[in-house]
This record gives structure tokens, sequence and C-alpha cells, in this order.
């Protein structure tokens, strides 16, 4: 755990980032289409292992930015048609466009238009789109082209990118971001680049990728974290062979970068008579490794994020959602990173507490190294326990003061089982929060303890079972690192 210290300095990277945004739009003259990678906001991954990064950095950095910039949201219409989910937010692509075009409208971006990706006007793809025309949104058509992306002479010929629908833009930075992976963010860049080139505007590409940092070694933790974040896609950090080549210098890319710019390359020169670009980090944008100011303390963090990737591998592994392949990269990775699970300081004194009561445990490490524990008891989970016990240390509580009356807890209870079909009767952590909350309005020591909350972001909590959806949603709220044991209760 990197105990709150910062390793990372955001407005440096606010500041630099932006500028050398401008820098990039003016060496193309007219205007610049930059592939956003990753999250554009909520992106929690740059925050662990970044300490000091904002999780909505590279949000702040396009309000910078916003007098230049739109925004063109891409979707998969086959993503649509088989309800894909974003993972991390439980909600599915068709759903989380709509989210994304409402927080950037909000704050003040200007968001010009949805493109739809590979359409075959799917039923839920048209239905989609009469949705988002019911919203004032412009929504754009682009097809799957036969042999894309080797099949150059196609892809750059009216039947290839010539059929996809031109995407109206009116700013000098259009800002291409999607939901998730495998939208077609790039193949929509290139569609416009094809487009502009034959109206005669000189635009010009580039992408925006947090990570892999290019200008950190390759197996730096932070590097090594990444594939960790990305072990269900494969993808794998490679030394740039292009860029080593063109300048003598060694940088960092991923494979699937690497794989494709020769075939990128042949395009840009296709489209723009020559290619601008001499390797794949040459096309990145990324200013985030000249901000780091602690390097052991980012090392630590995303040595830290490695072990609860691999956490999180065992427990999808059981249910079901992680493959053997997941678990065994992240095993090579623990090692590559000089890490086991027995560095997680919450792990043993949580397996100790189950060992000690026979029954499901809990374990919270908070940000000044203090570990704390709860247990199953007849009225509470766990990991309900284990919040009560952190907020009562947070408000210098004793641990015999009792904060809810079991009077508040068992009509909770019975209206659980006696009434909505719970088996279980013990109190969610949600349940236990709003408990809290109405006792809060008559206790003192309650109102004390909800006082704390915000003191549980950043600490870290290992439970000896898979928790319930419902528990995994709380912790993630309250911003808590939270990892399970590979078992069922």
């Amino acid at each position: 755990m990197s105990s709150g210290k910062i390793g990372f300095d955001n407005e440096k990277y606010l500041q630099l980032q932006s500028a050398h945004i401008r820098e990039r739009i003016a060496h193309f003259g007219d205007k610049l289409y930059l592939e956003f990678g990753g999250k554009l906001f909520d992106d929690h991954h740059a925050s662990r292992v970044l300490p000091g990064f904002k999780p909505d950095s590279k949000l702040q950095m396009l309000l910078q930015l916003k007098d230049d910039a739109e925004i063109v949201i891409v979707i998969n219409a086959a993503d649509i048609e088989k309800n894909k989910v974003r993972g991390d937010l439980g909600i599915t692509y068709d759903v989380d466009v709509v989210r994304l075009y409402n927080v950037f409208t909000k704050i003040g971006l200007y968001v010009s238009s949805v493109v739809l990706t590979r359409y075959d006007a799917q039923p839920t793809a048209v239905a989609f789109q009469s949705r988002l025309e019911a919203l004032g949104v412009r929504v754009y058509h682009h097809y799957a082209i036969q042999g894309y992306p080797s099949n150059i002479p196609l892809i750059m010929s009216d039947e290839g990118y010539g059929r996809n629908d031109y995407i109206e833009t009116s700013r000098r930075l259009v800002v291409v971001t999607a939901p998730g992976p495998g939208s077609g963010k790039m193949a929509t860049c290139l569609s416009q680049l094809y487009h502009e080139h034959r109206r005669g505007v000189n635009a010009g590409y580039a992408k925006f990728e947090t990570f892999p940092i290019w200008n950190l070694p390759l197996r730096h933790p932070v590097n090594l974290a990444y594939e960790a974040a990305t072990s269900d896609l494969n993808d794998v950090n490679m030394i740039d062979p292009f860029h080593l080549e063109a300048y003598g210098k060694t940088t960092v890319n991923y494979n699937r970068d690497v794989e494709i710019f020769p075939v990128l390359s042949t395009m840009f020169e296709k489209i723009l008579g020559t290619s601008p670009y001499k390797s794949p980090t040459d096309m990145g944008v990324n200013m985030a490794g000249l901000c780091i100011v602690d390097d052991e303390v980012v090392c630590q963090a995303a040595r830290d994020e490695i072990i609860r990737r691999y956490y999180t591998a065992l427990a999808g592994r059981r249910k079901g959602t992680s493959t053997e392949d997941e678990v065994y990269k992240l095993e090579l990775l623990m090692k590559q990173a000089g890490v086991g699970v027995e560095d997680r300081r919450v792990v043993a004194p949580a397996l100790a507490k189950e060992a000690e009561t026979g029954a499901p445990a809990a374990a919270m490490e908070l940000q000044d190294g203090t570990i704390l524990t709860g247990r199953t008891s007849d009225l509470l989970g766990a990991c309900s326990a284990l919040l009560l016990n952190a907020l009562k240390h947070f408000a210098g509580l004793p641990d015999e003061v009792l904060l809810m009356s079991p009077h508040v807890i068992e009509p909770i209870q019975n209206l659980k089982v006696q009434h909505l079909g719970n088996i279980n009767p013990r109190l969610h952590t949600d349940e236990t929060l709003y408990a809290l909350a109405i006792c809060a309005s008559t206790d003192e020591n309650a109102a004390r303890a909800m006082a704390q909350l915000d003191r549980l972001r950043g600490c870290e909590v290992h439970s000896t079972v898979i928790l319930s959806a419902v528990d995994e949603r709380i912790f993630k709220r309250l911003g808590v690192d939270l990892t399970c044991e590979p078992k069922f209760d």
C-alpha cells in the first residue's frame, strides 16, 4: 500500500499534456483526429498505479482545450447486438454511450455525433440510433470491410473507407472515444483522414493512451501493471522496433500497435502521400512519464495493483468470468515484479480471523498502515462489521461502543427474510450504512462514525470469501480497493 504518498504531479500533467496536443494540432494544420484509448474519466487504474493522478485528469485536460475540441463517440454495432457489458461498471456499451454523452455535455464539452461501426442494420442498432436521434444526437454508419486491415487496395477505395459516412465536424481537435476496446476508434479516425484528404483538408491522426508509458523501462512495475490490467486481452508490452531503428532510442509500446504499424504507415502514405510517423511511439501524445515525481512510490503502487489483479482473476476463475490463462499470466507478472500474495498485508489477518472464528472474515489496511478486522456474527456479515470497526476507529470511539442497536437491525433482518425472500438475514454493507445513517439522526456516536466515511478512500480490504455484487459495488463507491479469496460462502 502506498501510505497516501504522492508519486505523480497532476497539475504538471494537465499543463504538459494540453500543450503537447496543441503542438500536434498545429503540426497538421487544419484538423487533428485524436484517438483516446482507455477511460476518459473514472480512470481508477491510473490513479491507483500513479498516486496523485486524479481519475478525471484526462477530462480536465480536455476542458483546457474545450473551445477547440469536439467529441465523437464510437460503438461497434455488433456489441449493441450482443449486449456487451463494461466489466468495471456493469452496464452495456449502448447504455454507456448515452452516459458518456450526458456527462460530456453536462460539463461543457461538445459531443458532435455517435458512429455505429461494423453497421449492418442490426435491429438493436437501428433501435439505438432512434433513441440517440430522439436525444438530438447525430448518428453515422461505418461498415465492415472484407480483409481489414490488410486489404489496403479495397480499404482505400469507394467500396472501403469511401462507403463509410463522412462525419461532419466543425472544430480543429476531434476526440474519438468509445465505451471500450474493439469499438473501431482507429478505423474511424483513418476513414475520416481518407474523406478529409479527398476534400482538400489537411487532417492528421494521433493516439492518446496512458499505458504502457513509452519512456519507462519495459519491465517497470507501472508497465507490468498495465499488462496485468489487460490480461484478458493478451496485450504484451514490447520494445518498439520501428522507433529503435529510426532514432536509436528504446521506447515501450504494446504488441497490437507494433503489429499494425506497417499497415498504418502504408495507409498514411496512400492518404497523405507520405507517413508522418516513423514508429508507433511517434503516433502517441502521452506525457504521463514526465510527471512521475517519486519513482519508488509509483513502483510500490503498481506492485500492489498486480497482486490485486491476480486475486481478481482467481475469483473470476471461480465465478467463470476469467480463464486459466489469465491466472497463469498474472502469476508470471507477479514473479517479474518480484511480489507474491504474502506482500498484500491484509490477507494474513483476514485468514487468521477466519481460522479463529470458523466463519468468513475480512481485514482492512488504513492509510497509516493500521490493520483492522471484521468477523461474521448473527447480525452482520464480516465486511459490514469491518466497515463499522473502521468508522469507529476513525471517530476515536472505543471498540465496545454499539453504533447500531439490535432493535434497529432485527426489523431489517425480518423484512429481508420474511418478506423479501432472502435466506441470509445478516446485513450487507449497503444495508448497514443505511441503518447507520438512520441511527445517526438520534445517536451522537453514530453521527460521528458517519462523518468518517470519506476516510475509507484508498484503504485496502481482503475478504476470505467472494462477496456479493452489492458489497463489491459499495466498496468501489467508497474508494476501497477490494480483493477476495477464490471461494464462496
